[in-house]
This record gives structure tokens, C-alpha cells and sequence, in this order.
């Protein structure tokens, strides 16, 4: 199937059904997904970022709706609406600690788009190994004006692939037609938003009705090994579902506070450290317990430690084994280290953006001012990363159904780049009505800018199992977005730290 009749075939189902049934899910089931009837612009984008947000986020609830049917045969009707599920989708902005802002920097002062000798590139400079590796590469001081001054005496593509050989984090900036003729291009063209197979032999699961459930994936178990924000919005998003999930962290990495206290909520959280055999077997412990294995390590990271798809469904027969990638399940760049902005630039986001918006500006404001615009443009959202987690929390519930209807253990995976082309498969809004229409996202601020407040919840902190302090009292943070006719969405608490609870799992429900 070629890109164009991929696209027409998403024009003609609808972005969630089309997904829906290629997993083999009911059909009839879909419409019990009600969703907005006109979603964009729901933003000031020129892509149709309202339709990716409400369904993404409405499949994943669908999904956890379906098993909930599969336990009590009880039927459900989902409800999203466009922008609160921008708002969701933009969730890391918006959350407050004790009526405070918290400190937020979402990039590193180096991470940004700076030009080269024949093109641009974009660097990700957020952890410090990346950015130190970055650095030795140009040979020059951290600064953004020595950086932009050794960008300057590079190619953008030959940058990128010394970074790329590397094992670090930049993009070259590309156009659609630009990433089409790569060789990564070419092979992900006809590639799913969602990977779902059966990866070994397992009975059906047995499920049983209490009579009194309020949460749809209450009684499932969810390790969570994921960072920054596509896998820890998936892992979120099954908490809010029900589900008891441990996030587990290493001591040793890197943390990113601004995001992992938003992103925890509703979890418990624990650490190990995979590099003492104590904490090795712990895990494997806790697999033996698990229904789902959650991972967005770098691709191979954990196979190398014995968790990989295979060696978890042979540890635990009926597992689901989920994955958040940057590139696809295959191609030259399957192995390469990337984050959602990096997507975003090399992938064609960014050139269609600024194109967009050159029109827009040249509509209403004249040529010149056009002319004078970079040949680049930031999203207002880290769009890849959110669809991403909740296409991703909706292929594990899809799996999970699937160990009731059929038995057996399944993998589950979900890349960026899939993502992105899910997305553009959707098309372009006209400019003027994408930038002269869309709403800008809200204000970040304090008293809550009364459109964030509507749509929030405050939740409490969770003093763990250890009693030690977190980062504050009381949250607020953007609610899900995704309602049910008659389950509850569960908010849960908010540990405020990566080492709030033992590691071990709660007693079933």
C-alpha cells in the first residue's frame, strides 16, 4: 500500500477505526468512540494535531473498555473532546505543586536548530552525556554561539551521521520529499502506527467478575521501565485506567524532574540497579507477576540484560511486551537514538510548519515579512511523544484482550517515526485556518489560566512506603481527557519522587 492509499484509506474509515480493525478488534465496536465532530484546528498548527490527540486518546480508552467488556460484558461509551485533549497532550505545562509553578525547562539551552553549511540541524542536549558527546564532536565550548560556529563548517547530513554513529542525539532538518528519498524513508512508507503479534504459547486468561468494578483495567499489573515522556504517558495513562503500575527506575541515569513528577502520578515508583544480580533477580521477581513489560530503553538495551520479547515470555507464559521506539521496527535506523523534537525536524514536521505559516504570513501581513521567516518551524506541543504513549497504551490493552480471546504471549510496538507518518497521513489545514483560526495553547500560570483550571484535578502526594519527602503537598495537573458512560477514570496520587515504594507488587483486587 502506497503512502497516498494509506492516507485515502485513513480519510475513508477515520483515523481510529482504521487502527481499530486492522488489530482485529470488533468493528461495531467503534462506534461507542464519540469524539469531536470538528477537531481542528484545536491548536495553531497547520496539522490536524485535534484529530491525532482525541484519537489516540480515545482508542487507548476504548481499548481498556473493550476488556472491561471482555470480564462483565458490560459495554461502554468513550467521550473525548478535541482540545481538552490538546491540553492532555500538553499536560507537562500545566501541573502546579502546593499553588506553585515548578521549576520547568523543558530544553537545555543548547538544544536547539542552528545552521550549517548546506542545511540545518537540530541537537538534543537535555541529559549531560549527550550533550559532552555533542560537544566533542565540534570541538568547541558550551556556548550557542561557539556551538553555531562549529555547526557552520559542517554538512548537515554528514553531522548527523557521525552523530548518529556515535550514539548521540540530532537531526538534520528535512522536508517530506527530502526523508521520503532516504533509505529509512523508503522503508518505513507503508509502515503501521501499531505493531501488534503473538511472540509465544500461553493458556487464555481467566477473568472473573467481581461485581463491583469501577476502573477498566483494575487487577492488571504494569512494570514500567520508560523515560521522558512518549512511555511514561502510556504508563500513565494505564494507571488512569486502573492498573497498578510500578515505574522503576535506575540510581544510576540521569532523572528529569520537571517531567517525571507530572508523568508518575498514579504510580508507584521504585529504583534498581540492573548492574547488582540483587536487583537483577528482583526484577525478574516482579516479571514473574507482571501482565505487562512496558519498556523505551534504547532498542536492544534490555534484551542484552535477559528482558528482552522472547526471554519475558518465557519467564512469564501470557506476558505483554510493549516498546516505545524512535524509528521503526526495521531499516538503517532502527537502532538510533532519537526523541520527539529530533522526529519532528528530520521527518518533515518542521519545513511543513514553516511553510504553512510563510503563507499564512504572506496572506496577512505581505512578502517581506514572509521572506524573512527561518525555513523551520517548532510544533506548539510535543504531539509525537503523547500520540505515541497513548497508541502505545492502546495496543497493550489490545493485546491484553487478545490473551483472554486467544491465549498466548504478545508483543506490542509503537515508534515516533510511525507516529509522525500516522499524523501526516491526516494532511494539512489551510493556513489562514490553521493560524489565523487555531487557538494558541494557554498561559503558564499562576492562578491556573481559567480554560487549564476547568480541565484540572488535584490530586494528593503519595508518601510511599518510606515516608520521605517529596516535592510538595497537593498537585494539579490536567485530567484525562477520555470519559466513560459509566467506569470511573482513576486519578490516582502523585508519588513526587522516583523512589517512593518498595519494590514489590500490591495484592489483586
Amino acid at each position: 500500500m502506497s503512502m497516498f492509499q494509506s492516507m485515502l484509506k485513513d480519510l475513508i474509515d477515520g483515523p481510529a477505526k482504521s487502527i481499530w480493525v486492522r488489530q482485529g478488534l470488533p468493528p461495531d465496536d467503534i462506534q461507542n468512540l464519540h469524539l469531536s465532530e470538528a477537531p481542528d484546528p484545536s491548536v495553531d498548527s497547520s496539522l490536524k494535531l485535534g484529530t491525532a490527540a482525541q484519537s489516540a486518546i480515545g482508542l487507548s480508552a476504548l481499548a481498556a473498555a473493550h476488556f472491561h467488556f471482555l470480564r462483565t460484558g458490560q459495554e461502554e461509551e468513550v467521550h473525548v473532546d478535541a482540545r481538552h485533549a490538546i491540553l492532555e497532550f500538553s499536560s507537562e505545562r500545566y501541573y502546579t505543586i502546593d499553588g506553585k509553578i515548578p521549576k520547568w525547562k523543558m530544553f537545555d539551552e543548547l538544544s536547539d536548530i542552528y545552521q550549517t553549511k548546506d542545511g540545518y540541524v537540530r541537537l538534543h542536549t537535555n541529559f549531560p552525556h549527550h550533550k559532552q558527546g555533542l560537544l566533542d564532536i565540534l570541538q568547541c565550548e558550551s556556548t550557542k554561539e561557539a556551538v553555531a560556529a562549529a555547526l557552520a563548517e559542517w554538512s548537515a547530513e554528514e553531522f548527523e551521521a557521525e552523530v548518529f554513529r556515535r550514539h548521540l542525539c540530532a537531526a538534520a532538518l528535512r522536508s517530506y520529499d527530502v526523508m521520503d528519498d532516504t533509505p529509512q524513508g523508503l522503508y518505513q512508507t507503508n509502515i503501521n502506527p501499531v505493531y501488534i503479534n503473538k511472540i509465544g504459547d500461553a493458556p487464555r486468561r481467566t477473568l472473573t467478575d467481581p461485581g463491583n468494578i469501577q476502573h477498566a483495567l483494575e487487577g492488571i499489573r504494569v512494570l514500567d521501565l520508560t523515560r521522558v515522556i512518549a512511555g511514561p504517558v502510556c504508563g500513565r495513562t494505564l494507571a488512569g485506567h486502573g492498573a497498578d503500575v510500578l515505574h522503576v527506575t535506575s540510581p544510576n541515569l540521569p532523572s528529569l524532574p520537571f517531567l517525571d513528577t507530572e508523568t508518575s502520578r498514579g504510580k508507584r515508583t521504585t529504583q534498581l540497579d540492573l548492574n547488582v544480580p540483587a536487583d537483577a533477580e528482583k526484577l525478574r521477581e516482579l516479571l514473574g507477576g507482571a501482565d505487562v513489560f512496558l519498556q523505551s530503553y534504547r532498542p536492544g538495551g534490555l534484551a542484552a540484560r535477559g528482558f528482552g520479547p522472547e526471554e519475558c515470555a518465557a519467564m512469564r507464559p501470557g506476558i505483554v511486551h510493549a516498546s516505545l521506539s524512535a524509528f521503526s521496527y526495521g531499516g538503517p535506523w532502527q537502532d538510533v537514538k532519537s526523541f520527539d523534537s529530533l522526529v519532528q525536524t528530520l521527518g518533515g514536521f518542521n519545513v511543513q510548519e514553516a511553510e504553512a505559516y510563510a503563507e499564512y504570513v504572506r496572506a496577512t501581513r505581505g512578502e517581506e515579512e514572509a521572506a524573512a521567516l527561518p525555513p523551520y518551524r517548532k510544533l506548539p506541543l510535543q504531539a509525537l511523544d503523547h500520540a505515541a504513549g497513548q497508541l502505545l497504551a492502546f495496543g497493550i490493552a489490545a493485546a491484553l484482550c487478545k490473551t483472554v480471546t486467544e491465549g498466548g504471549s504478545w508483543r506490542v510496538r509503537v515508534s515516533l517515526s510511525a507516529t509522525l507518518l500516522w499524523i501526516r497521513r491526516f494532511g494539512n489545514l489551510h493556513p489562514l485556518a490553521a493560524f489565523g483560526e487555531g487557538p494558541a495553547l494557554p498561559p503558564r500560570c499562576v492562578p491556573l489560566d481559567p480554560e487549564v483550571a476547568a480541565v484540572s484535578t488535584t490530586i494528593e502526594r503519595d508518601p510511599g512506603d518510606f515516608g520521605r519527602e517529596g516535592g510538595g503537598q497537593t498537585m494539579t495537573a490536567i485530567r484525562h481527557a477520555a470519559t466513560f458512560s459509566q467506569l470511573k477514570i482513576r486519578e490516582g496520587k502523585a508519588p513526587m519522587r522516583l523512589d517512593a515504594h518498595r519494590a514489590e507488587w500490591l495484592p489483586r483486587a
